[in-house]
């Protein structure tokens, strides 16, 4: 009898309170016998809205991914929209590494032709323009709206930043024609299911998605090629915070 399978969630800031609810999202989707390690570090970014947050939350994701690895984890989510750290992260890993916003894009592009994405703040969507090219989805975006609030409104119990999801979310249904909706914020993640049934389209959230893709790639028995640019990282002396981050283990 085969085990159950083991994925680490990684939220890249520090708020426990939105971990949790990508949890219970990731929960929800997952298969009955899937353990969902959700998990975020200790120190950092309370919120990622940036480049320099980004950078900042790069580390912990790091951190978090050696650990899971360390754990035995079958497969890591980088559950943030700007995906800080994939590729990093990627050489890290035993097993597959599945960032939310190329996750929820890669799915949009299998349900529809074009696709609409609704984020944060309007500084976050120049992020949002760089991940759909270095992914090959500028094509099929049609739009990028934000609803001008900071990430942390999602969990300050108002309901203003559900809320105008949801008008966003109306709004480029109308006017984009999108035949699907990308939520570009983790945060955002228990809004989706209700989203598409009022909408009647696609309303898709990246953490959801991600679980899924780590499932499948662990019923295929796919990871992460260790041919060429994502291989082991190169053993160095990593000194200070960082020492933690050899892979002594790969290495003897």
């Amino acid at each position: 009898m085969s085990r159950a399978l083991c994925i680490q969630l990684i939220n890249p800031n520090t708020s426990r309170a939105m971990t949790e609810v990508m949890a219970q999202t990731a929960r929800l989707v997952a298969a009955r016998d899937t353990q969902i390690m959700a998990v975020c570090p200790q120190e950092g970014a309370p919120s990622i809205e940036g480049h320099f947050d980004e950078a900042i939350a790069t580390l912990g994701v790091l951190q978090q991914v050696k650990a899971g690895r360390d754990a035995g984890v079958d497969g890591h989510i980088i559950a943030c929209f700007g995906d800080p750290g994939l590729l990093a992260a990627r050489e890290l890993a035993r097993g597959p590494v599945i960032g939310i916003a190329e996750a929820a894009m890669h799915l949009a592009t299998m349900l529809a032709t074009r696709f609409s994405i609704v984020t944060t703040l309007p500084r976050t969507l120049t992020i949002a323009r760089h991940l759909l090219h270095q992914y090959g989805f500028e094509r099929h975006c049609a739009a990028l709206h934000a609803i001008d609030l900071p990430v942390l409104s999602l969990e300050d119990g108002s309901g203003l930043a559900q809320q105008k999801v949801r008008e966003q979310c109306i709004a480029a249904k109308k006017t984009d024609g999108s035949g699907a909706i990308v939520l570009g914020c983790g945060g955002m993640a228990d809004l989706a299911q209700e989203l598409t049934l009022e909408l009647n389209i696609p309303v898709i959230d990246g953490v959801s998605a991600a679980v899924k893709m780590v499932e499948s790639l662990a019923a295929l028995r796919l990871t992460t090629s260790k041919h060429g640019d994502l291989d082991y990282p190169l053993e160095k002396p990593l000194s200070g915070r960082f020492a933690g981050l050899n892979l002594r283990d790969h290495y003897v």
